[in-house]
């Protein structure tokens, strides 16, 4: 729409005296301003913008047209600014660049610290089962020694390592035995109780509510309470073995002292003791005791037991043929002792050379010690008599007796009965009168009977 007046051709006309300019001029503002004001009427105004292009006109505000204009014009100076900002400072886009670069680091740093603790964590898991099969190998290693041990010491008399049950109490004996199983005293081995891990459970008839599986720490815990307890279940054992060991090697040392020193106060010769000593049938090659050189404490002090035992059996042997033992039985009162005293018969002072033991008739007499008869009948003031060798000058006689029940070559051995309490030959009453000679010598026979009760002592 146009407000061109009808009173002007399209191409107006120039005179050709006139230079045109200012109708040219005016001409076009003529064409123009309608075109860009829009049509006005004489009554009429009208504010805003047209444009017209190919025929077609769109009209528009002066409020929106500003703000496109002024749109437009911002953009274009951000548009400006950016690219002269990045023109000029290009150490911008490089730190862009660089912080890019150096989150992709970060994550790749992540992601390796990542893997090498999913590393460490497999490795130590594999180091904890090698551990374990390690302390559990040495476990049973141990096990494995202290049950041979447990053999080496059941051929001591008395000596298992053990500790001896507690006697049951009333009504106990009803009750089911229930709960792990106990030692065996005699081995003294330990029951292996596996970890909660490689323990096999038995299904059970009753349904079981599933337990939520137990973390790795608390396995790990439950493993090593396990391992923990079987090391002071063993060490439980060593201590009894021990402790057992040390009490019977003392024992043995004690009674080996008591028994030489005995045979050093009744004044005899050990040397010829045990040549007179008889030998039991016995034989084989001669194998020399070795200690081994990497042996432990408990095989050298097994090994001096066995040694200690060897000499108090050989020292036993000995003291068979010493007579240090009681002839009657029972309670010992003496109604006469060795030496000087009043002949009962004439009463004067007498040379007394035994013991007169109080007795009643029949009471069984047995030998003081191991030996052969060498006298058994009537001898005078002995009446009826029994004289027994032991051998290394050592002898002894029983008189007054009411009946011999051995005879001349019988070998007799220790408490035998050789017959019964009498008041034959020279007596005023029953009695045992006993005698105890060394080299045909008599001796005081009390000196023989306390070294028996410092022997029986210990």
């Amino acid at each position: 729409m146009s407000n061109r007046s009808g009173q002007y051709s399209e191409y107006p006309q120039h005179h050709p005296h006139d230079h045109g300019r200012p109708f040219a001029r005016r001409a076009a503002l003529a064409h123009a301003t309608p075109a860009m004001a829009g049509p006005s009427s004489p009554g009429k105004s009208q504010s805003g913008y047209t444009l017209t292009h190919a025929g077609k006109q769109v009209r528009f505000g002066p409020v929106a047209f500003w703000i496109v204009v002024g749109t437009v014009t911002a953009l274009g100076m951000w548009s400006a600014a950016t690219a002269t900002y990045f023109a000029f400072r290009d150490d911008v886009l490089t730190r862009l660049i660089a912080r890019q670069a150096e989150m992709q680091y970060a994550y790749e740093d992540r992601i390796a610290e990542l893997r090498a603790k999913v590393d460490r964590t497999t490795s130590r898991q594999l180091l904890d089962q090698e551990q374990f099969d390690q302390k559990l190998d040495q476990i049973m290693r141990r096990q494995t020694a202290l049950e041979s041990r447990a053999s080496a010491l059941g051929g001591i008399a008395d000596v298992t390592g053990s500790i001896r049950p507690a006697a049951p109490s009333r009504g106990a004996a009803s009750e089911p035995a229930t709960g792990t199983p106990k030692p065996n005293p005699i081995s003294d081995t330990v029951t292996f109780v596996a970890p909660p891990d490689r323990e096999a459970r038995l299904e059970s008839r009753a349904p079981i509510r599933a337990a939520p599986p137990p973390s790795p720490f608390a396995q790990n815990q439950g493993v090593d309470n396990a391992l923990v307890r079987l090391q002071n279940s063993l060490d439980q054992v060593e201590s009894r073995q021990l402790a057992a060991l040390n009490a019977y090697e003392d024992g043995m040392e004690s009674k080996v002292r008591r028994m030489r020193g005995v045979i050093t106060d009744l004044g005899l010769d050990m040397a010829q003791l045990e040549a007179a000593a008889p030998r039991a049938p016995m034989g084989g090659p001669f194998v020399p005791v070795k200690l081994r050189a990497d042996a432990g404490p408990f095989d050298r002090q097994l090994y001096r037991i066995n040694v200690t035992r060897a000499q108090m059996e050989k020292l036993t042997r000995t003291l068979a043929l010493v007579p240090y033992r009681k002839p009657v039985i029972g309670e010992v009162e003496f109604t006469s002792g060795f030496g000087i005293r009043s002949d009962p018969f004439l009463g004067r002072p007498a040379m007394h050379t035994g013991l007169d033991f109080r007795a009643q008739t029949g009471d069984p007499v047995r030998a003081t010690a191991n030996g052969k008869v060498v006298n058994s009948g009537w001898s005078g003031g002995y009446g009826r008599m029994v004289e027994i060798d032991h051998g290394n000058g050592l002898s002894t006689r029983y008189g007054h007796l009411s009946q011999i029940d051995v005879k001349v070559g019988d070998v007799v051995k220790i408490g035998q009965v050789i017959g019964e309490v009498g008041s034959t030959g020279r007596s005023t009453g029953p009695h045992l009168h006993y005698e105890t000679r060394i080299d045909g010598e008599a001796v005081d026979p009390q000196k023989f009977l306390r070294a028996g009760v410092r022997l029986s002592a210990g």
